[in-house]
């Protein structure tokens, strides 16, 4: 290995450095800078702090914490103390609060944490998780263990099957999985993307980032694997990004940023927030890589994205599409450096709905799938079919993939692990392969993907399931139980969610009014249109049930019979995401 074994071992391999580290942007703009060497100290003291409060090495420690210096300070203490951290997204306002207290109180529980890890600024909104959550001992903010008396020095001394932290995974709001990362599995994917990927080079190379540090792309991007590869970065608060997105590029100019990320949205928001005068002064000739994931990517996003920031010297070939999710750790697939954007055009059998297994045919009037590049030395890709049977070239499969970096599964959750990982009948006797939930096909050995298995909806990175979605709707008065379809369709280059239901003509406007309320009190999410079908028009199965799929080709067609159909907000194309989705949006902003 060319890395540390573990993160621990990478932070004191690092403490030497006193001239360079992480740079923390504040929201009123100001800056605060933390050498490697203080880093080393700081999370040292962090971690002997936590254990004086009782945590022993394996105890789960739930962190709700919206700074960003401080998130990341007190993460690396716990793993300086053999503490499992486990992140939870954020919420510092009461809209939905109850929403948002039964999702971060299933996962104290899921998790067995505790003790709670917060601030004082977000107290008041995360307190009442204490009561819900069965063996939270504590809550704990990081004003209080900063002020706490000095400890005697904790040295845990982790191994790379040591488990490092509980990445909880963003799916359905109502029950996230926790992912179980090791020690071994971070320094197997930093490895693959900042060495094999991304070639650091630690002489010259600088990450900036707006990317919430709860969520894996943030955390293991740019923090652990900078830390394992031995480059600084620069981090900006989420909800600042947001609100200015200028903020993300003029941060990149002001530090000469080389490495960032972003998801398919946030490129998009750049191209239609900017404007000529928003570009002058700036100069991205220093961005050698400008990587897109976590969702969904859209050629024309990143194009629209390249044409508005070409006068500041963005350099297209700058773009690197990858592919991954938490359960691989991070990173499964990256493009090649400076290649930029390359498509392929999925016509024929390949459509939306394409049974599994058909070939993708090239077609100039078909969908454009972005290349996402191909899999990490030492890690494995396949193709397979229902059966587990591999396919070949541009045959259409649900992703597969191991290594090093694949995680050992979902935390006391063995079925779901079972479900996820499992032999392919063709090596039986070999290491398990992670079945993705993702369709896609290979061109050599360069993948695309094209659709989700289960229907994931995916708005700003997070994923929802569907079902969970129709579930709550189906309950709603007026609304034909069990008559509820709920999918993504692309607006504008993003994901926005659409409801269809049956209903009776005169119930539309009410059923209009409570589903909006619904699903925005519950999941966090701002409908972008409501469809009351008449009842019994809603395509179904053999079996009765509504087809998901079908359902949103007869959508998208204009052939779905419509008792009402009613436009949220105006039928407004930008996405406005509440609760849950704030892990993008709203972030570390106050009430």
């Amino acid at each position: 290995m060319r890395v540390p074994p573990t993160l621990v071992d990478a932070v004191l391999a690092l403490a030497g450095d006193s001239a360079r580290g992480f740079v923390f942007v504040r929201t009123d703009g100001s800056e605060r800078f933390h050498s490697f060497q203080d880093i080393a100290g700081e999370v040292a003291r962090r971690g002997a702090r936590l254990a004086a409060r009782g945590l022993r090495k394996g105890d789960r420690l739930a962190m709700v914490v919206p700074d960003g210096e401080e998130f990341v300070l007190s993460f690396l203490g716990a793993l300086f103390a053999g503490i499992v951290p486990v992140p939870i997204y954020p919420q510092l306002t009461f809209r939905n609060i109850d929403g948002y207290h039964d999702t971060a109180a299933h996962i104290a529980r899921a998790a067995g944490a505790a003790m709670l890890l917060t601030t004082a600024a977000a107290r008041p909104y995360v307190e009442p998780v204490l009561s819900r959550a069965d063996g939270l001992r504590s809550l704990v903010t990081t004003e209080e263990l900063a002020l706490a008396a000095p400890s005697a020095p904790v040295s845990s001394s982790p191994r790379p099957d040591d488990l490092a932290f509980l990445q909880f995974t963003s799916g359905s709001t109502s029950r996230p999985k926790g992912v179980m990362v090791t020690h071994g599995n971070l320094a197997a994917n930093a490895e693959a993307f900042m060495l094999d990927g991304l070639a650091r080079d630690s002489t010259v190379d600088k990450g900036v980032s707006w990317l919430p540090l709860f969520h894996d792309m943030g955390l293991i991007g740019f923090v652990v694997g900078p830390l394992f590869a031995n480059i600084p970065c620069v981090f900006l608060p989420t909800a600042s990004f947001v609100r200015a997105p200028r903020l993300w590029l003029d941060k990149i100019h002001e530090h000469r940023g080389t490495i960032t990320y972003a998801p398919n949205f946030a490129y998009a928001l750049v191209a239609k927030r900017l404007k000529e005068k928003d570009v002058e002064g700036l100069d991205l000739s220093c961005l050698r890589v400008a990587g897109c994931g976590a969702e969904p990517i859209q050629a024309r996003a990143l194009r629209d994205f390249a044409a508005r920031l070409a006068p500041a010297g963005f350099d297209p070939r700058a773009f690197l599409p990858s592919y991954g999710m938490a359960e691989a750790t991070l990173a499964i697939t990256f493009a090649p450096l400076n290649e930029g954007l390359h498509t392929d055009r999925l016509g024929g059998l390949g459509g939306p709905g394409a049974p599994r297994g058909c070939a993708a045919h090239a077609s100039g009037s078909a969908r454009e799938l972005v290349d996402c590049g191909r899999p990490f030395p030492g890690h494995e890709l396949a193709i397979v079919d229902e059966t587990g049977r591999r396919l070949g070239d541009r045959a259409i499969g649900q992703i597969v993939t191991r290594g090093p970096s694949v995680t050992g599964g979902y935390f006391q959750e063995p079925e779901l692990t079972a479900q996820a990982l499992r032999a392919l009948p063709d090596d039986a006797a070999g290491e398990p392969w992670l079945f993705t939930g993702d369709l896609g096909y290979r061109v050599g050995e360069r993948l695309f993907v094209c659709g989700r298995l289960k229907d994931i909806i995916i708005v700003r990175g997070r994923n929802y399931d569907p079902g969970d979605i129709e579930g709550s709707v189906s309950e709603l008065p007026g609304v034909r139980r069990g008559n509820v379809v709920a999918f993504g369709v692309d607006v504008a280059g993003e994901e926005q969610l659409v409801i269809c239901c049956e209903g009776s003509a005169g119930d539309a406007s009410a059923i209009r009014e409570s589903t909006f309320s619904c699903v925005s009190e519950q999941f966090g999410l701002t409908v972008h249109e409501v469809l009351v079908a008449p009842l019994a028009s809603l395509p179904r199965t053999s079996s009765g049930k509504p087809q998901r799929r079908k359902t949103r080709q007869m959508y998208l067609d204009g052939t779905l019979p419509r008792a009402r159909t009613v436009q949220v907000q105006g039928g407004d194309a930008s996405p406005h995401v509440l609760g849950a989705s704030e892990a993008w949006a709203k972030s570390g902003e106050s009430a």
